[in-house]
């Protein structure tokens, strides 16, 4: 917890939080999952992975996690996550597309993002939204929690459908956006 504080203030202009995510954003967060049929979920913005976590938990043993994840703290915290199911990188959301043509996976099930768009720049915030669009399957959902409505029609310009949620118990409290493709 210490050392997500040192870190969160140290680079908010990349973390974009000032305190971990409570149980209670988890659980919305991951509420949309069907973790019976998901293959592949492919999560940007870890943090020092409290959703992350929560994934694997539930997450069957055919299915793949990617996450993506900038700032160099987080994503060293991250690390210490040891699972043969979890693939963790150093480098941009907007990436993703690249990053599963090496893989050889054409399309996933489930984005989950942490990003605080509202700090990210107008021009790589709509790399990364039309990058989660891009690689999801038909059908396929983004889910993102934001501490605000800023951006809400950014991202229903790119999705067919949006539903929110709102999560009072967390610091502070947050709106989880539920997007399908």
């Amino acid at each position: 917890m210490k050392g997500f504080f040192r870190n969160s203030f140290k680079h908010m202009n990349e973390a974009g939080m000032v305190a971990p995510s409570s149980r209670f954003l988890v659980r919305k967060m991951v509420e949309p999952i069907n973790f019976e049929q998901a293959r592949t979920i492919v999560e940007f913005g870890p943090g020092t992975g409290v959703v992350t976590k929560e994934l694997l938990k539930r997450m069957g043993r055919e299915t793949s996690l990617i996450s993506m994840e900038i700032n160099k703290g987080f994503y060293e915290e991250c690390r210490k996550i040891v699972d043969e199911r979890f693939t963790l990188l150093n480098q941009s959301a907007h990436t993703i597309r690249e990053v599963l043509d090496e893989k050889g996976i054409e399309n996933v099930d489930y984005v989950i993002s942490s990003l605080p768009l509202a700090i990210i720049p107008t021009e790589i915030k709509a790399a990364i939204l039309d990058s989660a669009k891009l690689v999801l399957k038909p059908g396929g959902k983004y889910v993102q929690f934001q501490y605000s409505l800023t951006d809400r029609k950014r991202i229903l310009q790119r999705f067919d459908t949006m539903s929110i949620g709102f999560t009072p118990i967390n610091i502070p409290p947050a709106f989880v956006y539920k997007c399908v493709k």
